[in-house]
């Protein structure tokens, strides 16, 4: 067995889940020279919801963010998560903008993409994975892990060999809510091994307190990497402790061969970001807490996060426990999604929806009815007819991959941002967040007039006229 490789999550997952992804790039910067020289495996950077939070919250631009990253980490590859046909974003998008997120991605600093179908629907990941090799990128394909009547071993290690088959570099085991418990990491990477000959990454969540166990059995079973977050920002619904995992394989034959050291330099700036997000209330303690019925419930570190801020928001935070309960019932009318983003927000705004208005389906989302249509790929169990009728009507439901009923939407986009963009990635973000992205480039705009006003400001008190 070869040393156990780590991937560092700080920079995306471990802020997802912990502070609904508010960490700004400036709180990033001081510590990239340090990640660098750890020697991680990788660095998980950007992708998920780091992309749509930079625009909508943190007036970012995202692909700035990546290049700023790459910039200084020269040596660590850098990684990012990408949903498979959605790419970043909630709806399905044209294969040409599939193909071009993926080529600049790649282009502005990007090494490995992990990318997962919410349904495990291989049709969903054809094209994403087909664009990374075309562009010389690393294909880690992702099992969305979940549990139900037809998600087992034998399930997941066919998937595996599937995507062997359609030219993945590596395997994900992405078990968005610490679902896999430590003898079962043990059965299912073996089970993945005796079918595919890929590199298997390990990636959990502390929610349920599992995580820390569950990596240890997966490493002995032959796990070759395994994602932590750097312990400031670890535990609860984020990653396991980098350090915890790093000291544990020490002197053993997985060790890790990262430096103690140097671990806690990076921990020393991580906690000084942690009593600033405590002390500004974006960290919430309920988050940093085992939450055992999440092995009842199925939600994710993230969707809880977001479940607690919608009903707080709405003043309704003690019907938590309500929602996390009708989460599974939802789950299974939909056919038995895994519950990661975009299905996590789906179900869980449906759960949220059907609790609050005293009425199961009394009102139903958008993208509920899109769900159950088959507008985002065919559910693992066959949706029951007389339910599909209840959400869709006499609607027709699609059984061909979503995405070949879409037209290209390249052209259409470089004419609508005739003028507005000022570099070939301001398309990508207006494709994904068309409303949001329009706003982001008008502050950009204002902030680019106040810079230049300020500095012919000062030209004239120097060069007074």
């Amino acid at each position: 067995m070869a040393k156990v490789k780590i991937c560092e999550t700080v920079l995306r997952d471990a802020h997802q889940s912990l502070i609904a992804t508010r960490m700004t790039t400036d709180d990033m910067i001081p510590t990239l020279e340090l990640l660098d020289e750890v020697g991680y495996h990788s660095l998980e950077a950007w992708g998920g919801a780091t992309f749509d939070s930079c625009l909508r919250f943190l007036n970012e631009d995202p692909w700035e963010r990546l290049r700023k990253i790459r910039n200084t980490c020269k040596n660590t590859k850098l990684q990012m998560l990408f949903r498979g046909q959605n790419i970043l974003g909630y709806r399905h998008y044209s294969d040409d903008v599939v193909e071009y997120f993926v080529q600049k991605s790649l282009a502005n600093g990007i090494d490995i993409i992990r990318i997962f179908d919410a349904l495990n629907d291989p049709r969903n990941l054809e094209t994403a994975v087909k664009a990374t090799i075309k562009e010389g990128g690393h294909v880690q394909a992702a099992l969305s892990y979940t549990i139900s009547p037809v998600h087992n071993n034998e399930y997941f290690a066919d998937f595996a060999k599937t995507l062997e088959d359609m030219g993945a570099n590596s395997i994900c085991i992405k078990d968005m809510a610490g679902l896999l418990k430590p003898y079962s990491a043990y059965d299912l990477v073996k089970a993945i091994k005796s079918k595919c000959s890929l590199p298997v990454e390990l990636h959990t969540h502390y929610t349920t307190g599992l995580a820390s166990m569950t990596a240890i059995k997966a490493i002995e079973a032959g796990c070759d990497i395994v994602d932590t977050a750097i312990s400031p920002l670890a535990m609860g619904t984020s990653q396991m402790p980098t350090e915890s995992l790093v000291a544990s394989l020490e002197g053993t034959e997985y060790d890790t061969g990262l430096d103690l050291k140097k671990l806690d330099a990076v921990a020393v700036h991580f906690t000084k970001l942690r009593e600033k997000y405590l002390e500004s209330s974006q960290l919430d303690p309920k988050v940093l807490a085992v939450n055992v019925k999440t092995l009842l419930y199925q939600v994710p570190g993230g969707m809880y996060s977001n479940l607690l801020s919608q009903l707080k928001a709405q003043g309704k935070s003690d019907k938590l426990n309500e929602v996390l309960e009708e989460v599974p019932r939802v789950r299974k009318d939909a056919g038995y999604p895994p519950l990661v983003t975009p299905t996590s927000q789906i179900v869980g705004t449906q759960a949220v929806m059907n609790v609050l208005s005293g009425e199961r389906y009394k009102m139903v989302s958008n993208e509920f009815k899109a769900l159950v249509r088959g507008e985002y790929g065919k559910t693992p169990v066959e949706i029951a007819p007389d339910f599909r009728r209840r959400i869709i009507g006499n609607d027709e439901p699609i059984t061909c991959r979503p995405a070949d009923l879409l037209e290209p939407e390249l052209p259409k986009l470089r004419e609508k941002l005739k003028g507005i963009a000022i570099q070939d990635e301001d398309i990508l973000s207006y494709a994904l967040f068309e409303q949001v992205a329009m706003k982001f480039f008008d502050y950009r705009a204002m902030q680019k007039l106040n810079i230049d006003g300020e500095a012919a400001d000062r030209t004239l008190k120097v060069h007074p006229v």
